[in-house]
């Protein structure tokens, strides 16, 4: 991890910290993950926001009152709102994303369920997503959340990622498997 990936992460976990906390003492924390929801996909659909917490060019101000407007219009929590001006005073945006990722595996915690990131070859039908949860819920005891992605050089088959564990039944493995034992076999 690259020294400023690590000092983001670090700071937007101090603030996820403090917006959970006070999330979960008002009982908010259904707003919150509303929130972060409406966070992150505002950030995956739009440069001008990710350019606003990013760019250094932006003063203190100008961003403070653009966070402000962007969170008045999409309705944010006042405590998600206030977290955000604050970050903005600070010059903090730029850890927003790392903030929604921190917020996003605090509430899977609080709520007992485990994300696992699946690559396929194609993408997974509603009916194969479920019964990959069901599956993986009756091995890992806890409630799953699939982060579907795909990738066409497997060629086949999944690669499938829970906390630490592994799993990976693609066909571009099997025949890489295969390839190394045939070179060993020379």
């Amino acid at each position: 991890m690259s020294e400023s990936a690590s000092i983001s992460s670090g700071i937007a976990s101090r603030y996820a910290t403090a917006v959970f906390d006070l999330s979960k003492d008002a009982k908010g924390l259904k707003g919150l993950e509303t929130d972060i929801n409406a966070l992150s996909d505002a950030l995956a659909g739009s440069d001008d926001l990710s350019d606003l917490i990013s760019s250094p060019l932006y003063s203190r101000d100008q961003q403070g009152a653009a966070i402000g407007a962007v969170a008045k219009k999409m309705k944010l929590s006042k405590t998600m709102t206030n977290t955000l001006a604050l970050m903005a005073s600070k010059r903090r945006l730029f850890a927003v994303p790392q903030l929604v990722t921190s917020l996003r595996e605090m509430i899977a915690k609080e709520k007992g369920e485990v994300t696992a990131d699946v690559v396929s070859a194609k993408a997974l039908t509603k009916a194969q997503s479920d019964k990959l949860a069901k599956t993986l819920k009756a091995s890992v005891g806890s409630d799953v959340i699939i982060n579907a992605s795909v990738d066409e050089t497997l060629i086949g088959g999944l690669v499938v990622k829970v906390g630490s564990k592994m799993i990976d039944t693609s066909v571009k493995s099997k025949l890489n498997a295969l390839q190394n034992t045939m070179k060993e076999a020379r």
